[in-house]
């Protein structure tokens, strides 16, 4: 069976807040100098056999799209994939420029991810989760995959 993506509805709230917490250790994510919550942005849930397998959180700023959080608790079966694909297609619908995102350094597997997707590496923000670690969120890790120093934000972008 393939993968479903639906909107996130009022009866996946507490899946939601729980996903966020158990995958970034809150609701709330550290971006750009500020702190989000995830639990309180739009959202796609997707489903594998009738299961929730994964989560996408977006916000709408103007004509711009930001994918806040992608989550896949199923690797492999187009989990990931089918929700940027509903996050580009909500993006075209919004009017939308274009769809962008933050991650880590040390996220290899995501920066893999969203290359092979069709979005480019718009910006480096040096050392900007050391300053978010400090001034936000004090509970980022300071290793994270591979034993890599988390430090700088990446902002990857796909123009619609």
């Amino acid at each position: 069976m393939g993968v479903g993506v639906r909107p996130v509805g009022a009866d996946d709230a507490a899946w939601v807040r729980e996903t966020l917490e158990r995958t970034w250790g809150s609701v709330q994510v550290a971006r750009r100098g500020e702190l989000v919550d995830a639990s309180r942005c739009a959202g796609f849930v997707a489903e594998v056999d009738g299961e929730r397998a994964g989560l996408a959180t977006f916000a709408v700023h103007g004509d711009e799209f930001e994918l806040a959080t992608l989550h896949a608790l199923v690797e492999n079966r187009g989990v990931g994939s089918a929700l940027v694909d509903a996050c580009l297609a909500a993006a075209r619908d919004a009017g939308c420029r274009r769809l962008w995102l933050i991650t880590t350094n040390d996220n290899t597997p995501a920066i893999r991810f969203y290359q092979r997707r069709g979005l480019d590496l718009r910006a480096l923000h040096h050392d900007a989760v050391t300053a978010a670690r400090r001034e936000l969120k004090p509970a980022i890790p300071l290793v994270g995959r591979d034993g890599i120093p988390i430090r700088h934000e990446l902002e990857f972008e796909r123009l619609l």
